[in-house]
């Protein structure tokens, strides 16, 4: 390739915030998805993932698409998702992370994938990098042919109009909001941006934990919810792993209690029916890396802080906030949890990228 800006790239990131920020920003929906660098110089197209490894492979239809809608060289920020019925499907984009060539052809087919575009860092031999986001984005909204797998973020400089996105987006499957300068140039691996996600909390049922890497203290807490029409089933929904080392430590000895005695029970362990979510798939990513954990009787019960739920688990890893003593395990359940109402993604996505009027 011969581009002004050339892989491996690392994507410019944002940081945290409790409300949508004001003066000067652009808003865009938080797309939920995996974050992708496309590097185009005529027939060599290039999807790199935000940890610099090579996402090409598993989205032969992206590729196709993007060279249908792309100008022969340039360079793009923004998100791959997968959309299933109104909503994106961040489960169905994850299954497109696999060996078998057979098998990402077929999801190609089944689960294809859209690129939803928000930044523009490179055009022909122009470096835009050191441009201010609002003439990037006055560049980037007119640069597409049309195409339904290629699209170009909503975005607004009004933020009561970010804040009822914020609100009502989470139904289409979104992710929060982000917030970014007007003024801001390109800041490569740099927090320059800032993310407002949705945070809730729930009451969980502690039943193993998973060792820490780095030695014989926890690593994470492996958390669980009943299902509500199901009395005895527990779903294994996801973990927390935000401790001090010493705490870490603290914790194998609070937790020496509940270990599964031989012989014991255990709703994780045994032969799988296949009939709810246990802790132990394997890692598309990391395939090599440990998935045992230590069973404990699930009879301990702690609040959580999640973002949010993705099917039956929680998207990303949970934030510990206290025991809950005053809780019975088996009042832990999915009813509790605060589920977003529905809106058609077709509203967030627009119409298919193109040339603005």
């Amino acid at each position: 390739m011969v581009l002004p800006v050339l892989p491996p790239i690392e994507p410019m990131l944002a940081k945290a915030a409790a409300a949508v920020p004001t003066g000067g920003f652009l808003y865009e929906p938080k797309w939920d998805g995996f974050r992708c660098l496309v590097f185009r110089d005529g027939a060599d197209i290039e999807l790199g993932s935000r940890g610099g490894k090579s996402l090409t492979r598993y989205f032969p239809e992206l590729v196709a698409s993007l060279a249908e809608a792309l100008p022969p060289r340039c360079v793009l920020d923004g998100e791959i998702v997968v959309v299933q019925g109104s909503r994106l499907d961040f489960d169905r984009l994850s299954d497109r992370i696999h060996p078998a060539e057979s098998r990402i052809r077929l999801l190609a087919e089944q689960t294809p994938a859209t690129f939803v575009a928000f930044d523009l860092l490179a055009l022909a031999d122009q470096d835009l990098m050191g441009r201010p986001l609002a003439e990037r984005r006055e560049v980037l909204t007119r640069l597409f042919a049309p195409h339904p797998r290629v699209r170009v973020s909503r975005a607004t400089q009004d933020a009561d109009l970010a804040r009822t996105w914020f609100e009502t987006f989470e139904g289409a499957g979104l992710d929060g909001v982000v917030a970014k300068p007007l003024d801001g140039v390109y800041r490569p691996g740099e927090r320059a941006m800032v993310k407002v996600k949705h945070e809730r909390t729930a009451d969980v049922v502690v039943a193993g934990y998973r060792l820490h890497k780095s030695g014989p203290v926890v690593g994470s807490l492996m958390l669980g919810l009943y299902l509500e029409d199901e009395p005895g089933v527990l779903n294994y929904v996801g973990g927390a792993s935000a401790f001090t080392m010493a705490r870490r430590a603290e914790l194998v000895d609070e937790l020496a209690p509940l270990v599964l005695g031989e012989g014991e029970d255990h709703p994780w362990t045994g032969e799988d029916d296949g009939g709810h979510r246990r802790p132990g798939a394997l890692n598309r990513w990391n395939a090599g890396k440990d998935r045992s954990f230590v069973a404990l009787r699930p009879e301990r019960v702690c609040e959580v802080r999640y973002d949010q739920l993705q099917a039956d688990r929680f998207r990303h890893s949970a934030r510990f906030l206290r025991w809950r003593p005053d809780r019975q395990p088996e009042s832990c359940g999915y009813g509790q949890l605060d589920v977003p109402a529905a809106y058609d993604l077709a509203d967030v996505l627009g119409p298919a990228a193109g040339p603005a009027d």
